[in-house]
């Protein structure tokens, strides 16, 4: 099965705002931002699924590639509990700095750490890996696809940040005799 991680395309917010789990709108330049993405798409199989984040960032995007979209909960980005919604230079620094050294097991307040990310999307991930299809498209965010790539690869979730993921970039990954190969990053 080759599977494309596809992470939402540019959003309608202002540089620096936490919004993990908000529902923000795309930019105004989707319509041209979704031309570029469709250059790196693969022709879609008959039998590709498509499953996204519930949030419309991607859901506009999914619905794009296809009229039959399974939306799922796990694809959530990390949720920033009190801090959605703020600027993260709004954020006391010694807060903001003592959550970026320990992200992985300590949460925003009222948020969600790194690790029970980790832990949803796996879940779907060994889903995902049950279904007898040729191709899945997953639309979702950026904390997603590093979380779905330290799972896959067995890493350390403190070593997630090592991947970069841009807005609108795809991820190719082929599973193959119970074998998950990264074919590219970051595409």
């Amino acid at each position: 099965m080759d599977i494309y991680l596809i992470r939402h395309t540019q959003t309608d917010t202002a540089k620096g705002l936490c919004y993990g789990q908000s529902d923000v709108a795309l930019a105004k330049g989707f319509p041209e931002h979704w031309q570029q993405l469709q250059q790196k798409l693969p022709l879609l199989t008959d039998d590709c699924l498509v499953f996204s984040s519930p949030l419309q960032r991607c859901l506009q995007l999914a619905e794009q590639l296809s009229n039959s979209v399974t939306s799922d909960e796990r694809l959530l980005e990390v949720n920033f509990g009190d801090w959605e919604g703020r600027r993260f230079d709004d954020i006391d620094a010694d807060t903001l700095q003592h959550w970026t050294t320990h992200f992985v097991h300590i949460p925003p307040p009222n948020g969600e750490c790194f690790s029970a990310l980790c832990l949803r999307v796996g879940d779907f991930w060994q889903e995902l890996l049950t279904y007898n299809t040729k191709q899945a498209l997953i639309i979702t965010h950026a904390g997603v696809i590093r979380a779905l790539l330290t799972h896959i690869l067995q890493l350390q979730p403190a070593n997630a940040f090592h991947f970069q993921v841009d807005a609108g970039s795809i991820h190719k990954l082929q599973y193959l005799n119970n074998y998950t190969y990264i074919s590219y990053i970051n595409r």
